[in-house]
């Protein structure tokens, strides 16, 4: 970016600056009617100088006009205009001030728009060129360089940045025009009150900004201190656990609060500052009417200024604060803006930042990553000046299968980032055929060499956005929805210096994995983490996932008929009781009573949970059918029961998850309820009733065994399911889909569609025996893929946290071996797996990459037989060793370390 803020701005926006300026200057001849009209109403129709001659009547709107002497003299009568009478000059010279207002507000009114959508567009552009340099730093950088105090800066500290856009050129040329103006028309009228008024202007533009240059110092001490708050929150957020697991709360509490009495004390001195700079301008300001008053009253009295002069000068000058002030806040904002400006660059600076190369040169060098890899006088400092790799140098033939075999130091991931082009704090030179591999464009790196990492990043989204995150480099084809709104949105675009690109297009390049659409591509990703082992937990996903039944209709309907083939199959064979289906017309035992009365999914919050005992149109409903009562003394039961099983427990213990009514915090709140209850205070509070409704409301029978149910209340209960049916269908909002053993139920997951009921409790090992006959099901009606295809669209969660390491570190490799990469770099991606595991993914890599290069950071011995090249780092070095001479050697019973193979060794 450009150092200078303005050079910035006009770069990018002259055009539009220019136009503005154009129509500011365009609208001050009628800026100064206005200012000259009142003087015209008080002298002339007011006073009667038009009539003074005993005219009856007098000109209205007669616009003519004088040459100069110098140009011959002479007067251009250009309109008459019409005769009026006094009253008629009055009314008309006044409509006529009331059009020049209404004129001069639509030019404001155009300006300042102009000016807002000016700065919108600027900051839209910057925003997306700080975003663009995100995307640049280098690795190293990022080390250094916290996300959050990032964001913050595109976020948040460039937005005083892009409202002062729109004011950088056009407000100081409005505002200055207009202040010239006032001035001019004041001198025009008396020489001495525009002196008296210039000398105070000069002195409020001498002494505010000297004044104010100790609030840039502190504007800049808070802008530091908000974004090193900002960060030390997201630090804490991130570590959250630590905080935790160390009962650091108070330390965490106390240094925040330490920052924020810091932030504030700062705020305080800008605040005292601030407003005395403010009142002292604003007596500034106040001062020159008493001038005004004083000596134009003079002046007045003596008859050398007459009152129409007087009143129009008192006029103008009303006007003319105004635009001074705001031109000392602008200068104001202006060095404000430009000491962010220069902390944001700073932040991007250029040496953080990866180089660009042209399109033409990404193009040339976007060719294949194969032939000889050679290495030389590699040296890698560590953090503490120790050398890690000194004047290592290796030649290989590409494309290879490389061991870095570790000695238990950082050499081997050392030069596992180098290969992988992480990082570039190194010297010496590596380069592949002619090509040095330090100078290839980033988006040649980006397709061509692959890096798996110890630690993967994923970012929120699902498994699949995660798997094709590499074939999205550019858009293929337009949508036909994005066509529509294309002419629009390029057209802004181009203003901003947007990609005219949409993530509506079709980004996904099928035809580099070899797939012809997008349910081919779902084929070779479910094979691709069948085959790393990860094929098993997509079916999981997939069963717990949800579809749309209209979107996916064929799909909703063979799930319908796999719930029918798996109720043959439990009466067939002999597994009926292990799940109780949803019946209309039956109470079931293995359900909450709140499943039971809903008989559906709910699908708004306030349906959910206990909110379901504060929801009025359920309240209305189970009041109708006369269960409030019933269900609000079940509630008295299990808060007593619970309040004697828990008493003494520590908060962690078992039986808490198991009676699941009732947390350990909330304990001393329903013992006060009962103790209420008790002394036979009257009827219970609203709220206590609402608290003890909520407890049965999650009750089963089959699992909390508390003998609360009988046939009677299932019946009841059974009764009321319609009455509450009846109550939410008539809802405006819809809260709850409704089960239907004849339709897809599209809130419930894929699991409880199939099942169509829940699992006996009572049942050993009913869950097990229940999931394979849903997988033989499943296999049987050729519904697996589909299923693995609803489990590519689990949400992974911020950074994956939703996923174990093991299947974080599988999404990360199958991500790398999607898009097919000439080199791929396995730094520590298998730490997750155990040994054997392990194994079994090396020996698939080393299948699946036969045609490319794989380089992998090995920590022992153990596996590297596989390769067909080992380094080894010994004392900086790096020793080659390839697999004819492991061969050769251990032909020999007594190899000879001068029959080694080795490489070059500085």
């Amino acid at each position: 970016m450009e150092k200078s803020l303005f050079r910035y701005i006009w770069t990018h926006s002259k055009r539009d600056q220019l136009i503005v300026c154009a129509v500011v200057l365009a609208s001050l001849p009628f800026y100064f009617m206005s200012l000259d009209l009142p003087r015209q109403i008080v002298n002339q129709a007011i006073q009667g100088e038009a009539f003074r001659d005993g005219n009856p009547t007098a000109p209205f709107l007669h616009l003519s006009f004088g040459w100069p002497q110098w140009l011959g003299g002479g007067t251009v009568e250009i309109f008459e205009g019409f005769q009026v009478g006094r009253l008629g000059l009055l009314f008309g010279l006044s409509c006529l001030f009331l059009f020049f207002v209404i004129v001069n507000g639509a030019f404001k009114y155009w300006i300042n728009v102009a000016k807002g959508v000016l700065g919108e567009r600027m900051l839209r552009r910057m925003r997306f060129d700080l975003f663009s340099m995100v995307l640049r730093f280098t690795p190293d950088a990022l080390r250094n360089v916290k996300s959050s105090e990032t964001a913050t800066i595109i976020k948040d500290e460039v937005e005083p940045i892009g409202g002062f856009i729109g004011d950088a050129f056009i407000t100081p040329i409005f505002l200055g025009m207009q202040a010239i103006t006032a001035l001019a028309f004041i001198m025009i009228q008396n020489v001495w009150l525009g002196l008296i008024a210039l000398a105070v202007i000069a002195i409020q533009f001498t002494i505010i900004p000297r004044l104010r240059r100790e609030l840039l110092r502190l504007g800049k001490q808070r802008q530091l201190a908000s974004r090193q708050l900002a960060g030390r929150i997201a630090e804490v957020q991130d570590g959250i656990e630590v905080v935790h697991v160390h009962n650091a709360y108070n330390w965490e509490r106390a240094e925040i609060g330490h920052r924020l009495f810091n932030l504030f004390t700062i705020r305080l001195k800008i605040y005292n500052r601030k407003f005395f700079v403010k009142s002292l301008n604003n007596f500034l300001a106040q001062l020159t009417p008493f001038f005004f008053y004083a000596i134009g009253g003079y002046f007045a009295l003596r008859g050398t200024l007459d009152i129409g002069q007087l009143v129009a000068v008192i006029g103008a000058y009303r006007e003319l604060p105004p635009p001074l002030k705001e031109l000392i806040d602008w200068d104001q904002q202006r060095l404000d803006v430009q000491v962010k400006y220069d902390q944001v660059t700073q932040h991007f600076a250029e040496e953080r930042l990866a180089p660009l190369l042209e399109s033409r040169e990404e193009a040339e060098a976007d060719r294949p990553l194969v032939g000889p890899l050679v290495a030389e006088d590699i040296r890698v400092a560590g953090p503490h000046g120790d050398m890690i790799i000194e004047g290592g140098a290796f030649t290989l033939e590409l494309p290879a299968r490389v061991a870095l075999v570790s000695n238990g130091g950082a050499a081997a991931s050392s030069l596992a980032r180098i290969v992988a082009r992480r990082t570039s704090e190194f010297n010496g030179r590596i380069r592949i055929s002619e090509r040095d591999l330090t100078q290839l464009p980033i988006s040649v790196v980006g397709r061509r060499i692959a890096y798996a990492g110890v630690d993967p990043i994923l970012f929120p989204g699902s498994i699949r956005d995660n798997l094709i995150y590499g074939l999205r480099t550019k858009p293929l084809a337009r949508s036909e929805e994005e066509k529509k709104e294309m002419e629009r949105r390029i057209a802004e675009a181009s203003k901003t210096g947007n990609p005219v690109e949409s993530i509506g297009d079709r980004w996904v390049d099928y035809e580099r994995i070899g797939a012809r659409d997008e349910s081919d591509l779902d084929r070779i990703l479910l094979d691709l983490l069948d085959r790393i082992g990860m094929g098993d937990t997509i079916y999981l996903f997939g069963l717990a996932g949800r579809i749309d039944p209209e979107r996916h209709l064929a799909l909703a309907e063979r799930v319908v008929e796999a719930r029918r083939r798996l109720r043959e199959t439990f009466q067939s064979n002999g597994m009926a009781d292990l799940v109780e289906p949803f019946d209309p017309g039956r109470y079931n035992s293995q359900a909450t009573i709140a499943e039971n009365l809903l008989f559906g999914v709910p699908i708004s919050d306030e349906f959910k949970g206990r909110n379901l005992a504060e929801n009025s149109q359920f309240r209305s409903a189970i009041d109708r059918a006369g269960l409030t009562d019933d269900l609000v003394r079940m509630g008295l039961q299990i808060a007593e029961t619970m309040t004697e099983i828990f008493e003494g427990l520590p908060p962690g213990h078992s039986l808490f998850e198991q009676f699941s009514f009732i947390g350990a915090e909330e304990l001393p709140e329903f013992g006060a309820i009962l103790r209420r209850h008790a002394r036979g205070e009257g009827n219970l509070k609203r709220e206590d009733r609402t608290r003890l409704l909520a407890l049965p409301l999650a009750y089963i029978e089959a699992r909390h065994r508390l003998g609360l149910l009988d046939d009677t209340l299932t019946a009841r209960i059974v009764e009321a399911r319609g009455l509450v049916r009846e109550v939410l269908a008539k809802s405006i909002s819809e809260g709850v889909e409704f089960y239907d053993p004849e339709r897809y139920c599209a809130a419930a997951p894929m699991r409880d569609n199939l099942l169509f009921g829940r699992v006996s409790y009572q049942v050993a090992n009913a869950r097990i025996r229940v999931a394979e006959a849903i997988a033989t099901v499943v296999r049987e009606l050729d519904l697996v893929e589909d299923i693995e295809r609803i489990g590519l669209d689990y949400q992974v969660g911020t950074a994956g946290r939703l996923l174990s390491p093991q299947e974080r570190a599988s999404v990360s490799l199958v991500r790398c071996l999607v898009k097919r990469p000439d080199i791929l770099v396995i730094d520590g991606a298998l730490a997750p797996f155990e040994e054997a595991r392990s194994q079994q993914l090396l020996k698939l890599l080393l299948e699946l990459l036969d045609q490319q290069s794989l380089f992998m950071v090995l920590p022992n011995d153990r596996q590297a037989g596989a390769f067909d090249v080992q380094l080894r780092f010994r004392d900086g070095q790096i020793i080659t060793e390839e697999a004819a001479a492991r061969a050769l050697r251990s032909a020999r019973p007594e190899p000879d370390d001068a029959q080694r193979v080795t490489g070059e060794v500085a």
